[in-house]
């Protein structure tokens, strides 16, 4: 389990303890996974077409997602730049489902007594590697940006506390109708 928790690089002793290696992953869910699942392709930004196109990886501009309570990471695409450092091989990207990020969360929340909102639970959720490096003996450091506290998000710790929430599906059908959506983008030479 992880001994050392690192919120900023501010907070970090100097030199970082152990020494940080190279290693970036992005998180996302399960039930949303533009990175992990989706093309690399032109959309718009928003739900009806007015913005311009913009190259990310992408569900559809259409596509509307199952009603995790990671709430912010139900959007369509992915923050173009995020894309294009996953695109070239530059940041891996893992996709975690529901109920592991809340019992990271709850992890998290009971040693470090802040409680993550449901989207950063899933950054929390690399936790994985430490279990990963507590099976082998590795010594890692893992540091993670946690974007924002729960205290709004209670009802979903309840729900989760409760068994009342479970692991929505990848839906592909939904998904594969949405890309058909896509704009054609002409290349001009």
């Amino acid at each position: 389990m992880p001994t050392h928790w690192y919120n900023v690089v501010a907070d970090m002793p100097n030199p970082p303890v152990p020494p940080m290696g190279p290693d970036g992953k992005a998180v996302e869910p399960t039930s949303c996974p533009t990175l992990t699942r989706r093309p690399y392709a032109h959309d718009f930004g928003d739900a009806i077409g007015l913005t311009p196109l913009l190259k990310m990886h992408t569900l559809g501009h259409d596509f509307i997602p199952p009603g995790i309570h990671g709430g912010g990471l139900r959007y369509h695409g992915d923050s173009p730049l995020v894309s294009q450092l996953h695109h070239e091989g530059l940041v891996d990207a893992v996709a975690i489902p529901q109920l592991e990020t809340f019992a990271a969360g709850v992890l998290f929340a009971r040693t470090e007594g802040i409680v993550p909102a449901p989207e950063s639970t899933h950054a929390v959720a690399a936790v994985r590697s430490a279990r990963e490096c507590a099976s082998s003996a590795e010594p890692r450091t893992i540091l993670f940006n946690l974007s924002g506290h729960g205290y709004f998000d209670m009802s979903a710790y309840d729900r989760y506390l409760n068994n009342e929430l479970e692991d929505d599906e990848f839906p592909v059908d939904a998904i594969e109708e949405s890309l058909s959506h896509l704009p054609e983008v002409l290349r001009q030479s």
